[in-house]
């Protein structure tokens, strides 16, 4: 018996839509993207992939770095732990997929190289499912 192609979503967008949403939920309207823009706001959330298996043959186990910059120290520490929490705790159906995965590392304060600004970063694994291509 063949097993048909299974089409895995794009973990990062998949994520970067459930953050955003969430953050807006709690009244939150925090630029959330997965590349850096120029120039980057005071507050901003990056979200990459970093790696990560395939667990079977119809889920991947993305592994992804989430990134907070503030205005401060204690406000990206803040935006970090809001993040933190929101993914910690992401379960169910999203952006057809389902998130599932708690956060596996971190957070650590990472000033930014090039502009000093604060930084905090955290890792997490989350599970999706694909569809059948």
């Amino acid at each position: 018996m063949n097993t048909p192609p299974v089409l895995m979503p794009d973990a990062v967008a998949v994520t970067i839509g459930y953050l955003r949403d969430a953050l807006v939920a709690r009244g939150m309207t925090v630029p959330v993207g997965s590349r850096v823009p120029s120039p980057r706001p005071v507050r901003f959330v990056r979200i990459e992939r970093i790696g990560g298996p395939a667990d079977t043959v119809v889920t991947d186990r993305p592994r992804l770095d989430v990134h907070c910059w503030g205005a401060d120290e204690g406000d990206a520490h803040d935006l970090m732990q809001v993040c933190r929490a929101l993914l910690g705790a992401a379960r169910g159906a999203y952006g057809g997929t389902v998130l599932a995965r708690p956060v596996t590392g971190g957070p650590q304060l990472l000033p930014d190289v090039e502009s000093g600004a604060a930084r905090y970063a955290f890792t997490l694994d989350i599970t999706m499912r694909g569809t059948a291509l």
